[in-house]
């Protein structure tokens, strides 16, 4: 059976592993072009690239799959099978008609819900306490195809976005392992999902990112976890951008508003402390952990509170 696996971040690194540990035959990986990153912005390869030139695997990186000279060159590896993890490029009428067996995604969430770029970082955000992996024949439509099998992972406070995708990744390779025999002869059953239950989760956008005071502290608190270690949550300080990585939700006893915090409208900085920056919310309050100023690295709340000398009343936002 050839195989051509097609994936990009650390997520679909775990799927390729166990693709050759199972002794497939990759015959070719599909990743997206190398992208510029950090301060230098350097050219830097995808997590997939890297595993699967360290592999001794053929890259490919077309900068748009659907240019017929990318058709091209999958087809003449003539493909049993393509297996998505996290690609990031819709897969066209002409790639996903080339297998033989079809197009298999490794898509992380618990379809229909959350079909889209994004469903892991909006989980959080939106305050799930339960996601998970769906494997899927894929179609012309987002995420639309029909699915061979789902598996549920938990949600807990203490989760971000990273460490939920770490959870879906391997989930995701060993849900591809067990039904791999059944895809590969054909008799991998097929459920047709239920389109009037389906929500989407596109690709977050730089207003996603900004932090809103005015709701919940649950809200901020969801947001905040939800974008990190990707992009972080923002808030504006003296006009400048800054980011915020982590926070907390303070205990029951201790959201009561004191007296001289009342008048003090959402985003205001109420108090500071060894605990961390204490913010104003709709509702409450919550804490920022971990902060990161505009043109610095990240550090404690509470070590940039003691420099900073932030006085109550200070509006973020």
């Amino acid at each position: 059976m050839r195989i051509v696996f097609m994936g990009t971040p650390d997520f679909a690194v775990p799927t390729l592993q166990m693709l050759l540990e199972e002794l497939c035959d990759v015959v070719a990986v599909v990743t997206q072009p190398d992208r510029p990153k950090g301060r230098r912005r350097e050219p830097t390869p995808p997590p997939v690239k890297e595993f699967a030139a360290a592999s001794g695997l053929t890259v490919l990186q077309p900068n748009k799959l659907r240019a017929p000279e990318a058709v091209a060159e999958l087809a003449a590896l003539q493909p049993d099978l393509i297996i998505t993890a996290a690609y990031g490029q819709i897969l066209p009428k002409s790639v996903l008609n080339l297998p033989r067996l079809g197009c298999i995604n490794v898509h992380g969430s618990l379809l229909p819900s959350y079909r889209g770029g994004a469903p892991i970082q909006r989980s959080l955000i939106h305050g799930e306490t339960v996601t998970g992996v769906t494997l899927m024949y894929m179609a012309e439509g987002l995420d639309t195809g029909d699915m061979i099998a789902r598996a549920e992972v938990p949600i807990r406070d203490e989760d971000t976005a990273g460490s939920v995708f770490r959870n879906l990744s391997l989930v995701g390779a060993e849900l591809l392992r067990a039904w791999l025999p059944m895809i590969l002869d054909g008799t991998a059953p097929r459920e047709k999902q239920n389109d009037e239950e389906a929500t989407y989760a596109p690709n977050l956008t730089r207003e996603d990112e900004q932090l809103q005071w005015n709701v919940t502290a649950r809200e901020v608190f969801n947001r905040v976890r939800g974008l990190n270690p990707m992009a972080g949550g923002f808030t504006l300080l003296n006009g400048e951008v800054f980011k915020v990585w982590a926070c907390s939700i303070p205990q029951e006893f201790d959201r009561i508003l004191r007296p001289e915090w009342e008048g003090l409208e959402p985003g205001s900085v109420l108090e500071t402390g060894s605990f961390g920056i204490r913010v104003r919310t709709a509702d409450g309050s919550v804490v920022l952990t971990e902060v990161q100023p505009a043109g610095k690295k990240s550090l404690p709340a509470a070590e940039f509170a003691k420099g900073a000398r932030l006085a109550r009343g200070t509006v973020l936002g």
